[in-house]
């Protein structure tokens, strides 16, 4: 419970430091995105912390790639 008050509270730190002055420079794009990533960072840490079984991006990569790299290594050998 304790990880997830301190992964809360770093979270709002981070948007009370950035928030405010992109909002002053009237950089709205970069408000919206940086709001989606400390709100998607702030979801991923807390699932973390809870031990869920997170997706790897490796994974998908691997997947995308690997018939590309079996065609190549075909000619290879």
């Amino acid at each position: 419970m304790w990880t997830i008050t301190a992964i809360l509270l770093a979270s709002a730190a981070i948007a009370i430091l950035e928030l405010p002055s992109l909002m002053k420079k009237k950089l709205y794009k970069e408000f919206v995105i940086v709001c989606c990533l400390v709100v998607l960072g702030t979801i991923l840490s807390i699932a973390q912390s809870l031990h869920m079984q997170l997706p790897n991006p490796l994974d998908l990569i691997t997947f995308v790639f690997q018939p590309c790299s079996d065609f190549i290594q075909g000619f290879l050998h």
